[in-house]
């Protein structure tokens, strides 16, 4: 292996001609992405662009009509059935894989009957077999870093929609993730709790980790992003470093996009 490959970063998503329709509804049409070890790529474009469909491919949440992924250099095998749909060759390989991969939803997917601390050690107990002291040692430090160590045995219905979130963040890295996917998570907060859940995204940004987001946060994805796609009815129109991409979009629809938003 030579220097520069040493050098070079991991690949660790990488997505080729993703397509999705549902039914006769075409989704995606052709998607690339690629995200390294510390990048933070950004999804931006209006509602139904395909983010989020897009963005739920990346972990089979959504399987492809057509395209690759591959997770750290390992790709997720895809077949065709009899009756022409597509579905994963192994669920094994797709539900390890799935376990290095973090998502946070848009309205949080919290267990209600758990307190906050219990959502949290949970998945790794049943997926690492992590024992229960080794994940509440983990989840003790993960709730002291994202502000919610006081809150640890209240149950969701009894925190704000900003902690819900941040729990959710939580326990996503709870799991020791390679990848951490972020669906609109401000989306559903109230405005005056939206700064706490990004201000909890950009440590996690400013540690290295590897991201995809989507986003309506423009502002925010300028600040924190190595690369920004736009999307438009379900393909890529522009890509590029976020102060490009913002300061002097290339096509015009991008550049209007931006100036309705900001």
């Amino acid at each position: 292996m030579s220097e520069l490959e040493r050098a070079k970063p991991r690949e660790i998503v990488a997505a080729r001609g993703i397509e999705k329709r549902f039914g006769a509804l075409e989704v995606l049409r052709g998607l690339d992405l690629s995200a390294h070890e510390h990048d933070v790529v950004t999804l931006i474009g209006a509602s139904g662009s395909g983010k989020s469909t897009f963005l739920r491919c990346l972990n089979l949440l959504e399987v492809p009509d057509a395209g690759s992924i591959a997770i750290d250099g390992e790709r997720i095998g895809l077949r065709k059935t009899r009756d022409g749909q597509t579905v994963p060759c192994s669920s094994k390989q797709v539900n390890r894989l799935r376990a290095g991969i973090g998502m946070v939803f848009q309205n949080f997917n919290l267990w209600t009957h758990m307190t906050v601390i219990e959502n949290v050690i949970m998945p790794p107990m049943k997926v690492l077999g992590l024992t229960r002291r080794e994940a509440t040692e983990r989840a003790q430090a993960l709730l002291a870093k994202v502000g919610l160590h006081d809150r640890m045995h209240h149950y969701p219905a009894h925190i704000s929609g900003g902690q819900q979130q941040r729990c959710a963040i939580a326990r996503a890295l709870a799991m020791e993730p390679k990848l951490l996917l972020f669906d609109e998570p401000t989306s559903a907060l109230d405005p005056e709790l939206v700064g706490e859940v990004l201000k909890v995204i950009r440590l996690l940004a400013e540690e290295g980790r590897t991201m995809v987001l989507v986003t309506h946060e423009m502002a925010f994805a300028r600040e924190v992003s190595t690369d920004v796609l736009f999307l438009h009815k379900g393909r890529i129109e522009e890509r590029g470093a976020p102060a490009k991409l913002f300061g002097s979009p290339e096509t015009e629809r991008c550049r209007k996009f931006i100036e309705s938003v900001l």
